[in-house]
């Protein structure tokens, strides 16, 4: 792990809404460092600022001052295009609604990165059976989100966020949907991912239990951040 050269940094990083006396900071001059290979939650109240710095790490938004360095690259000075190169090469995405194509297989699902990319169809549906398979689901890979669980269909989208081979899974509230049980396989899931596949993985999560997985702890309170290791985690 290297932390002279992190993977992901803030510099100061400002986000605001609005202008003159309507102006809202959603961030407001925070700066954080996220080496590879850390398991990171990031937490806070709602309008805290988690959100909209998980947008910008996902190179979703831009901020409005400040640097935000993605291995060394300065995003900040990006256009969109080329924004959008470096999310597809290098970043996964779970959401807590799964976002998953309601008529089509997992392994369908699972592929799409993968079309984006234009990978050849052969080469696609073997590297989608292997992150379904990662994932526990080689059994179900012909079944459509409806013949599925809930946590099946996010065990689907975390193949399908994998599937790249990205540096970096973003996870925004990835057990918001799911009962206390389903929450706990999807985290150690999560988990086995960062240990054993290397995997960098930054969740957004309300959840003191979910938290508890991660390596580190990024709060977030009105805009700015306090950050803290916490030690004892599964």
């Amino acid at each position: 792990m290297n932390r002279e050269n992190p993977l992901i940094e803030f510099r100061n990083i400002v986000k605001s809404y609005g202008r003159g006396q309507n102006i809202t900071h959603a961030i407001n001059g925070a700066s954080l460092k996220i080496n590879e290979g850390e398991f990171v939650a990031i937490m806070g109240a709602s309008g805290s600022g988690k959100s909209t710095s998980m947008n910008i790490i996902g190179c979703l938004d831009k901020p409005t001052s400040g640097e935000y360095l993605f291995k060394g690259i300065h995003v900040e000075n990006l256009n969109l295009n080329q924004m959008a190169i470096l999310r597809r090469n290098y970043i996964g995405f779970v959401f807590q609604g799964f976002n998953l194509l309601g008529r089509t297989s997992a392994l369908e699902n699972v592929e799409l990165p993968l079309v984006y990319r234009k990978i050849p169809a052969k080469t696609r549906e073997k590297l989608a059976f292997e992150a379904l398979d990662k994932v526990g689901l080689s059994s179900v890979v012909k079944h459509t989100p409806a013949e599925l669980s809930g946590g099946q269909q996010q065990r689907v989208a975390i193949a399908r966020a994998i599937v790249t081979n990205p540096l970096v899974l973003l996870a925004d509230e990835p057990t918001g949907n799911l009962d206390s049980i389903k929450s706990l396989e999807i985290m150690n899931l999560l988990k086995m991912l960062n240990e054993e596949s290397k995997v960098t993985i930054v969740m957004v999560t309300h959840e003191e239990e979910m938290a508890s997985f991660a390596n580190r702890v990024i709060f977030f309170r009105d805009g700015s951040i306090e950050d803290k290791l916490r030690k004892g985690f599964k």
